[in-house]
């Protein structure tokens, strides 16, 4: 019975193996763009359900399916997606898909940045948008979103600076060279937090800060969308520059796993990294995409060989004991670069559907940066003799060597600064009878911790101990947005909204040891009294309208009212308008816009002693004076009010084809009252009241923040495009991109404080005036080949750097040094090594370009000046710290200073 039964089931089994087998299908084909071409990495999706796959370098997939009916959905990145019903029978069943270029094609993206009334295509905007995709980004080779940028966007400049310390964790960054603080940066339309730095180095950028690009994980990027152009009225303080907005990739189409690593010429700074992009769809347009990416990166040092008559001359040392200590340590221990640095990167975006009509949303993002640099290293003969004698050993590293038995030869300070980096978004989006409405919270946060060690605190003696905790800072933000939408009448768009933030900034006070006396060397810790929290609020509404009077013609028009706890009320409003012609091959553009900029909490409340380079003179303690003090009152500062711009952009569009486009945008900006971290001021006679604040606080030098100058910036943009060139067997795509800038300068005369009048001195000095308006390139020019041959292309980036000028602390009157113009090439190539993997190799500066400065002369005087050898060679002195910074200069330069670098990854699709 048993035996029988056993038969019987086997039987039924086999039965139904052969009748699954009967039923199942295979559906197989190509897919290619409009042009033939196959597209390797396509996503083929079974909607609904985790049944997927890739096409091979062929552009070949294959899907395994039991016969019946499905719905595919093939898409792949920079191109629309496809959605197509198929009947699946048992056999094998053929059928091939055609993808149409999208996000990579200038006039087919539509942008959700420059109009809160409604979205358009490139050529429909009224204003210069331009669109960089993340295959974009990741074809310049760079490890950092920021620097991708910097060899993408003509308008966007960024660069090391020479100073590490703080400034090491994030690099200041600007648009049409108007600062980090004047560009807002969204995600996926929401404000992104500030970093809680403030750059007060004499590098581009002091006095200001703006958000972390560096923290956003590109391989979560699915493209970016720079306004060039004022939209305070659309999206309130901060966009006076322009707007950034990185869009995340959201609908799951491949997973990849990346692992890159590099290193430069010279065999240091190596980097390894590893980043996992995946995700899910489920429902019917419900997804969640996430991005885990770290990496860590050695230090790449750049020192010069030190001059030992400049450090006899600044630290009063016998000239013989400079040079014994200088064949030793040529280069007197400096170490200035691109520092170490570990980091990690965590992203997940989401979207859940509700129904047809709405959705709830989200994204979030963490990131932790470990950054590890050097303060200057500090030399046997750092100290003045009249300051050690009587005392045998100055501090504990001399001690130690004397113990020892061996020669005291200095010891170099380190600077550790942990960052974390959030933000995130919630909300709800729906649409209901034409409305659109979108509610959303938005939070992020920025938190910076020091570290130093391998140091002493002088004033307490073999005492002190060698780690400090000199404190640190926070900021972060909460913002509540309700956004409407709706089409009133044909052709005309309403858009009203109301937003409400909260800013929080936090000073963190340094250990009892960073802090006593003189505090840390190096690095003195952050006073109690100076510690603190702050806060503010502020609530904005605007009402945005857009009429297309026809097809071709379309005007726009904003108008935004904000009210802050701080200093009261802002109302700026924006006029655009544009007009198509001739089958839409021309576009004529315009806009008027005014704006503002609130002063950051930073700006406000940030108060602290730091131990800089004072040319001639080696390392000071210097101050800065918060705007509420007890010191800016008693020195007559007035309290910051908020910037106010206007704005005037004048365009042209040209697409005389389907695959060229010819952009020309004028551009000027005004801005009044413009926020500016002023001159360090020093007076050495202490019977006046500058000089008893100063001692009194135990400083020899003071900046404030003030709203003290006004200045104008014009200039040109232009981009040309030409893609889809028949070249021999492939396609070869030309892209040349520019920005020039027509004027950067102020516009009347220094708003001095009154306690300066008749003193000769000044808030905004020769070394400022060349920071903030001459230290970007005037010209900036990206010349762009892409070529693609079946599973190979190849990429040859050529980036045009124009001169900046700077006026060094330090440096004659009649002088100024000037980086001359440089080409830097980049070399990218590609290849589809398996049906799912590729292999990228890069070189960065392929003909390894330096930084190259040159002093001129500024009147008759400084060209004799120029002719004086020995005096040039004290001038070169004074503005490297005799030589240590030999490649940018104490101030920095217009491009990175380490040369060529090698940069490979290895890309897995899953």
């Amino acid at each position: 019975m048993n035996q029988s039964f056993k038969h019987v089931l086997t039987a039924c089994l086999l039965f139904a193996s052969i009748l699954s087998f009967a039923q199942k299908g295979t559906l197989t084909g190509k897919v290619t763009d409009s042009s033939g071409e196959a597209l390797i990495g396509a996503s083929v999706q079974v909607q609904g359900t985790s049944t997927g796959t890739v096409t091979d370098v062929d552009g070949i997939y294959s899907l395994s399916l039991n016969a019946g009916t499905y719905t595919l959905e093939i898409s792949y990145i920079g191109y629309e997606s496809l959605i197509k019903n198929v009947v699946v029978g048992s056999g094998s069943t053929a059928l091939n898909f055609t993808l149409t270029s999208g996000a990579t094609e200038l006039t087919e993206v539509v942008v959700s940045t420059g109009s809160r009334a409604s979205q358009r295509t490139i050529t429909d905007s009224p204003v210069p948008i331009d669109i960089v995709s993340s295959k974009e980004l990741l074809a310049t080779g760079q490890t950092s979103f920021d620097r991708a940028l910097q060899y993408k966007v003509p308008s966007f400049n960024t660069v090391q600076t020479p100073v590490n310390d703080a400034t090491s964790l994030l690099d200041p960054y600007e648009i049409r060279n108007m600062g980090p603080s004047r560009t807002l940066v969204l995600i996926n339309g929401k404000r992104k937090n500030a970093s809680s730095l403030v750059y007060i180095q004499t590098s581009p950028g002091r006095g200001e800060g703006g958000a972390d690009l560096s923290a956003i994980p590109q391989d979560a990027i699915k493209r970016v969308e720079i306004l060039r152009d004022g939209a305070s009225a659309q999206y309130g303080s901060d966009a006076i520059a322009g707007v950034m907005n990185i869009i995340l990739k959201d609908k799951y189409e491949y997973g990849t796993v990346t692992m890159n690593t590099g290193i430069t010429k010279e065999g240091d700074g190596e980097m390894i990294g590893l980043s996992v992009n995946n995700g899910a769809n489920f429902l019917k347009k419900g997804f969640v995409n996430y991005t885990v990416a770290l990496s860590h990166k050695n230090l790449a040092n750049r020192p010069g060989k030190v001059s030992a008559e400049g450090e006899a001359s600044d630290f009063g040392a016998e000239l013989s004991d400079v040079q014994a200590f200088l064949a030793k340590k040529p280069d007197a221990g400096n170490v200035n670069g691109d520092p170490e640095k570990t980091t990690s990167q965590f992203l997940v975006n989401a979207g859940i559907p509700i129904g047809d009509n709405a959705e709830v949303y989200g994204n979030a993002a963490y990131v932790y940066k470990k950054v590890n640099s050097f303060a200057n290293y500090r030399t046997p003969y750092w100290r003045p003799a009249s300051e050690t004698e009587g005392v045998p050993f100055d501090n504990f590293y001399a001690q130690q060597a004397s113990l020892e038995g061996r020669e005291y030869l200095g010891y170099g300070p380190t600077f550790e600064g942990d960052m974390t980096d959030y933000n995130g978004t919630f909300g709800f989006r729906t649409e209901k009878e034409g409305w659109k409405t979108d509610m959303s919270f938005t939070f992020g946060g920025n938190q910076q911790l020091y570290s130093v060690s391998n140091s002493r605190n002088r004033s307490l003696g073999l005492a002190s101990p060698l780690y400090f905790k000199p404190g640190g800072y926070s900021f972060s933000h909460n913002i509540g947005n309700i956004d409407v939408n709706k089409m009133l009448i044909e052709n005309l768009n309403l858009g009203i909204g109301m937003e409400f933030r909260r800013e929080v900034f936090k000073i963190f006070a340094g250990d009892a040891g960073s802090t006593a006396g003189g505090g840390a060397d190096s690095f003195p810790g952050i006073g109690a009294n100076n510690a603190g929290e702050n806060t503010r609020s502020n609530v904005g509404g605007y009402l945005d309208l857009a009429y297309d009077i026809n097809r071709n013609f379309l005007i726009g028009a904003t108008v935004r009212s904000e009210n802050y706890s701080d200093f009261g009320n802002a109302l700026v409003y924006k006029f655009s308008g544009r007009y198509k012609f001739l089958d839409d091959k021309v576009t004529l553009r315009a806009s008027y816009s005014t704006g503002f900029r609130a002063p950051m909490l930073h700006q406000i409340y940030l108060q602290i002693a730091q131990q800089s380079f004072v040319p001639g003179e080696g390392i000071q303690n210097k101050g800065i004076f918060n705007n509420r003090s007890a010191q800016a009152r008693q020195l007559g500062i007035d309290r910051l009010k908020p910037e106010e711009s206007t704005n005037i952009t004048l365009g042209v569009g040209l697409n005389p084809n389907k695959n060229l486009n010819i952009t020309l945008d004028y551009y000027k900006i005004d801005v009044k009252d413009r926020i500016i971290l002023g001159s360090e001021i020093a007076e050495s006679d202490t019977t006046t009241q500058l000089g008893q604040i100063l001692k009194a606080n135990g400083i020899v030098a003071a900046s404030f923040f003030t709203n003290g100058i006004n200045t104008t910036t014009s200039g040109i943009d232009f981009v040309i495009s030409n893609r889809n060139m028949a070249v021999g067997s492939g396609k070869l795509a030309i892209n040349l991109a520019g920005n020039y800038t027509l004027e950067n300068s102020l516009d009347g005369d220094v708003l001095n404080p009154d306690i300066l009048a008749g003193t000769g001195k000044t808030i905004f000095d020769a070394t400022q005036d060349a920071l903030l308006l001459s230290s970007r390139p005037k010209y900036k020019a990206i010349l762009g080949f892409d070529y693609n041959l079946g599973k190979w292309s190849f990429s040859l980036n050529n980036t045009l750097f124009g001169p900046t000028t700077f006026r060094q602390a330090g440096l004659d009157s009649d002088l100024k040094t000037e980086f001359i113009p440089k080409i830097v090439s980049d070399l990218g190539i590609n290849v589809e090594v398996l049906k799912n993997l590729d292999f990228s190799f890069n070189i960065q500066n392929l003909l390894n370009v330096l930084p190259e400065y040159e002093f001129k002369a500024v009147n008759a005087a400084g060209e004799g000046k120029l002719k004086d050898a020995a005096y040039m060679k004290v001038q070169n002195n004074l503005i490297t710290f005799n030589n240590r910074y030999h490649i940018l200069s104490y101030d920095g330069s217009h491009f990175s200073q380490l040369g060529t670098v090698f940069a490979a990854s290895l890309r897995l699709r899953f």
